[in-house]
């Protein structure tokens, strides 16, 4: 039987089967029983209550108003791909029609208030901090929630949300009695914002905060400052903001702890990242000019041959000049004395060697040294550096994989209990920090960097002024001709990346898609600690993130969180359709502006839009 949503005076009516609820909530827990007993009413002025807590109390109070103003009425849905005659055939094409029923009364009694409790209210928001729970809602009309943490009880309460919903007749409802063990399959689970290209205010990534705890994703990474610009208050240095794009676009300290303090009261941990030594000119040389080199550089020279940035503008810090130390250890104990969590993230992503032939006090460093590399230059930094940012006994860095991975500036011994975040060559580059024993955290470029697929973004492109697909030479196209095949030669401009280093845009399905752990022994796959997709800026701001992010976020969500796969093995892509379409109109619903997946026809019609009825086609 067909479930369908009827429409009545502006009133969706709730449709139901014997065999199967409309409830669907994202991420998929990782068990979810429902009973067959009947529909459980939910009180209109229904409380829920527990232990008082700074955060929990808060939550109860934000839940209930939620659920009770939202009144959802699911809009997608899952159920089996539908029945068709064989072709050809003069017969009657497509499902019969929907046998649409109203939520039903039930005998079981009325859910008044649901009670959460939680055994260990003092753990704090960390990493690896106990994130489980489990939810019950009755037929004898009683709900609870229990957690070993106020983290897991959060999630359960965002899970509330997404159970109770409008019953057609100005009441509220859940559709069955249910029962539901969960947890994260990953400590950690994220979005990297970057609001140094360009500035988000604080409203609006509150409202990031809001989505990513309401997916169940627990870390935003906090790309704070780059070369480009600084906008983050230093009160030794206030100079440094002079490198900020205005005076309104600055974040105060207070407005750092006020974030910080939003995202905790959410669940959602704030991290930050002071990129260094490289992606580092605005702000550094605010203070000391020798604290910095290559600024003054063309970054690109037009031939790529002797690049001293990868994008504009170029800066790195001199990091064979003594200053820069002092420098960094201001910085560094100001900014980490703002934020609660004990990771720390410090870039050392895309050092470009060329940048320090500008700077008299590097070479002089390599004269100094006969015989010396850039890799000794770069552990000669991590000597200096690790001392200060290893500041206090719980603090765990985090960096990005270049660190260890660059082909031209790795260095030579990188402690083993810093971060590793992977970004490059995907799966390979995965199992070389895990063989070594880093920790990961899964950025892959070619799978989770959802800024790309928009084409390019630096102006006087001439790549772009060609009318009409250049010839390929004689040689080339003679083979083309010989051998006929699928592939098609492609450029700039046609049939290629646009001018996207890393296109093409990442779709939600390619997102959920990814193995990251492919081809890792047990071992090697244990030093996963999750993933984030990385919401680079050059060209977003808060006019238009949350279309950028969301809802493809999702889908990273529910990968980290329960896997991407059922219980027979196979990709479980396609029964995510019904839950991200659904998440997404449920943000629309509460005021936020993601990007829309399909047509609504695909929404209301489960699988009717699907490339293949084969519901495993994606494999195992």
């Amino acid at each position: 039987m067909k479930i369908s949503i009827a429409a009545a005076i502006g009133l969706l009516a709730v449709a139901i089967t014997s065999e199967a609820v409309k409830v669907n909530p994202l991420p998929a827990p990782v068990s979810i029983t429902w009973a067959k007993t009947g529909p459980v009413k939910i009180d209109n002025h229904f409380q829920i209550v527990g232990p008082k807590h700074d955060v929990l109390t808060k939550a109860y109070a934000r839940t209930a108003a939620l659920i009770k103003e939202e009144r959802w009425v699911p809009q997608s849905w899952e159920q089996p791909i539908g029945d068709f005659p064989p072709f050809p055939t003069l017969s009657k094409r497509g499902d019969e029609e929907a046998n649409v029923v109203e939520l039903a009364s039930s005998s079981s009694k009325t859910v008044k208030s649901f009670e959460v409790v939680v055994s260990d209210l003092k753990a704090d928001l960390q990493m690896g901090v106990d994130e489980t729970y489990t939810l019950d809602i009755t037929a004898a009309g009683k709900g609870t929630i229990k957690a070993k943490t106020v983290w897991g009880a959060l999630h359960g309460l965002n899970t509330l949300t997404q159970l109770i919903i409008d019953d057609g007749k100005h009441g509220l409802v859940v559709e069955q009695p249910v029962h539901i063990a969960d947890g994260p399959k990953y400590v950690h689970r994220g979005v990297l914002y970057d609001t140094a290209r360009n500035f988000y205010p604080i409203k609006s990534l509150q409202r990031q905060i809001d989505a990513l705890s309401w997916a169940k994703l627990n870390v935003f990474h906090w790309h704070i400052v780059d070369a480009q610009s600084w906008p983050v208050e230093i009160k030794k240095h206030p100079q440094m903001t002079k490198d900020a794009y205005s005076k309104k676009e600055i974040y105060s300290q207070k407005d750092i702890q006020d974030l910080v303090k939003y995202g905790r009261d959410r669940g959602v941990r704030v991290i930050p990242e002071i990129d260094m030594p490289g992606h580092s000119a605005s702000g550094w040389q605010q203070v000391d000019k020798k604290a910095v080199t290559c600024t003054d550089s063309w970054w690109d020279n037009d031939e790529w041959t002797h690049h001293s940035a990868v994008e504009p503008n170029p800066g790195q810090l001199d990091i064979s000049y003594d200053g820069a130390y002092k420098l960094i250890k201001d910085v560094y104990k100001e900014v980490s004395g703002l934020f609660k969590d004990n990771v720390f993230h410090v870039g050392a992503d895309e050092l470009q060697t060329y940048c320090f032939n500008y700077s008299t006090s590097a070479m002089d460093w390599f004269k100094e040294r006969p015989g010396s590399t850039y890799s000794d230059f770069a552990q000669y930094y991590l000597d200096k550096a690790l001392p200060i940012f290893k500041d206090k006994s719980s603090r765990r860095l985090m960096m990005w994989e270049d660190i260890v991975t660059s082909a031209d500036m790795p260095a030579k011994n990188v402690p083993k209990d810093i971060i590793m975040q992977a970004w490059n060559n995907g799966v390979d580059n995965i199992k070389k920090l895990t063989q070594q024993g880093y920790d990961v955290v899964v950025s892959s470029s070619d799978f989770f960097y959802i800024d790309c697929g928009s084409g390019g973004w630096v102006p006087n492109d001439p790549r772009y002024n060609v009318n009409s697909p250049p010839a390929l030479p004689k040689a080339i196209q003679d083979a083309f001709d010989a051998n006929p095949s699928d592939y098609s030669p492609s450029t700039f401009n046609y049939g290629g990346v646009g001018g996207s280093w890393c296109g093409p845009y990442k779709t939600w399905q390619r997102i959920y898609g990814y193995d990251f752990t492919e081809g890792l022994t047990a071992a090697e796959a244990k030093h996963i600690l999750g993933g984030e997709v990385a919401m680079w800026s050059e060209q977003s701001d808060s006019l238009v993130i949350e279309s950028k992010v969301w809802p493809r976020a999702a889908a990273l969500s529910e990968s980290l969180w329960s896997g991407n796969r059922n219980a027979d093995g196979f990709k479980r892509t396609t029964e995510l359709s019904a839950r991200i379409f659904d998440y997404r109109e449920r943000l629309v619903a509460r005021g936020h502006a993601p990007n829309p997946l399909v047509p609504k026809y695909c929404i209301q019609h489960p699988h009717k839009c699907d490339l293949y009825r084969n519901q495993t086609a994606w494999g195992k």
